[in-house]
């Protein structure tokens, strides 16, 4: 079987393709050998190096780049596994900065079928624990581990976590997390590990974190409480629990929310700075280096191209904040796509006026079963926030990037955001201008 077979294989394995719940991951990972954790009040598993988990409604695929960036610069052996994917499954796992070979992923995912029995994983459970078994034959020294849905009851959460890193808590996900932030950030909270620190990120956090923090005994790192920064035009410094890191270059990333997540990541490094030390340099050289498609990713050339991953109305108001830095353009034109489930009106609102025409794509076919959206839905949900906003709608996310290239002059900017499907189907379209 190849790569593709086994995915295919996969993804029919289970009768829901979202079902949270650890009993049944455990379960399997049991089964597959693996250390039993430190904890021994909880079923929870070692990798067998230390362990950070990263959790959060945005930013999460940000401070996993940026820690794992400085944690290479200074020296590490690192793992890290974060989701979705934009263009292949392998992007999933990269270790020591590389992507996983097929190879690997295919013994992983033998191992974990021998191992499963009677048990049905999703999609996700199953290709979580295989890249956890091959994290754990590599040797890393550090595995950084983004949380896929919520935290308390997504799979990544069975391992036993030197420290945890929740970045943002807002609404997305309803459905499976509740429909306030109080309730989705003690969902979040529950990455939190007995006697570990918690680094929190967000400004504002929801009272329920510190609740849920303190009933698990953990260590609460409050931003604008333990850690924060500041900056000018050409430099920042951060500032925690007995560090500084002073006059540092602005991180590779673009974005103004690229400062709190290099802030989390700061927290995290100084929390585990007896596990792994990290010099001043490999700070500096790793925030210069870091490097992550889709997130207020422009490209080079004319018409300015923004990507950007934004399929949320957290995420698209971050977005819009970012656009208002770039300067002025006399067009510009969004492409978007947007799977069902996600809050559309609130996402156009948080845009609002900076888009001249919107270029609307259905996201349909196997991987959208469930989530598909038509152009036309969208359009609806544009025009009910936006009575006046000008719009087309096309069959797919190329064919509405094609038209918005010939609405553009080499002036102007074109603004593709919403799901990852979307810019995934974007990202070898570059030639077409």
């Amino acid at each position: 079987m190849t790569l593709e077979d086994w995915l295919q294989h996969i993804s029919s394995q289970h009768v829901r393709p979202i079902d949270l719940g650890l009993e049944r991951v455990v379960r399997v990972a049991q089964a597959m050998g693996f250390t039993p954790g430190r904890d021994t009040t909880h079923p929870l598993i070692s990798l067998g190096c230390t362990s950070i988990l990263v959790g959060g409604t945005n930013g999460k695929g940000s401070t996993c780049a940026t820690l794992e960036s400085i944690l290479l610069q200074a020296g590490y052996r690192v793992a890290t596994y974060t989701s979705p994917h934009l263009n292949q499954f392998n992007e999933r796992l990269r270790i020591e900065g590389q992507e996983i070979d097929d190879d690997a992923l295919i013994q992983a995912f033998t191992r974990v079928e021998q191992s499963c029995g009677d048990t049905s994983l999703t999609y996700f459970e199953f290709t979580t624990l295989a890249i956890f078994d091959v994290i754990a034959r590599a040797g890393v020294e550090v595995a950084i581990l983004e949380i896929g849905l919520g935290g308390r009851l997504d799979a990544v959460n069975i391992v036993d976590a030197d420290c945890s890193v929740l970045v943002s808590v807002d609404l997305d996900h309803q459905e499976f997390l509740g429909d306030t932030r109080e309730r989705i950030g003690w969902e979040k909270a529950h990455i939190a590990k007995p006697g570990r620190p918690l680094i929190c990120a967000d400004p504002e956090p929801p009272s329920s974190i510190a609740e849920v923090v303190g009933a698990i005994g953990a260590d609460l790192w409050q931003f604008g409480v333990d850690f924060n920064f500041q900056g000018d035009r050409q430099q920042w410094s951060w500032a925690g629990r007995g560090q500084r890191r002073n006059a540092m270059a602005y991180p590779a990333l673009r974005g103004a929310n690229q400062l709190l997540n290099a802030s989390a990541a700061l927290a995290a490094l100084t929390a585990l700075k007896d596990r792994i030390p990290v010099s001043q340099g490999a700070v500096r050289q790793g925030l210069a280096m870091v490097i992550l498609p889709a997130r207020f990713q422009v490209l080079p050339g004319q018409p300015a191209v923004v990507l950007d991953v934004a399929h949320n109305p957290h995420a698209a108001g971050v977005l819009a904040a970012n656009l208002d830095q770039m300067g002025f353009f006399p067009k510009s034109v969004a492409v978007v796509g947007i799977l069902a489930g996600k809050d559309a009106q609130e996402i156009f609102r948080r845009i609002g006026d900076r888009i001249d025409h919107w270029c609307l794509c259905s996201l349909e076919g196997p991987q959208t079963v469930g989530r598909a959206r038509t152009a036309e839905a969208l359009a609806n949900a544009l025009h009910e926030v936006l009575p006046q906003a000008g719009s087309s709608c096309f069959a797919d996310p190329a064919e509405a990037y094609r038209h918005a290239v010939g609405m553009v002059g080499p002036n102007d900017r074109i603004v593709a955001f919403g799901s990852f499907l979307t810019i995934a189907a974007l990202s070898s379209l570059r030639h077409v201008r």
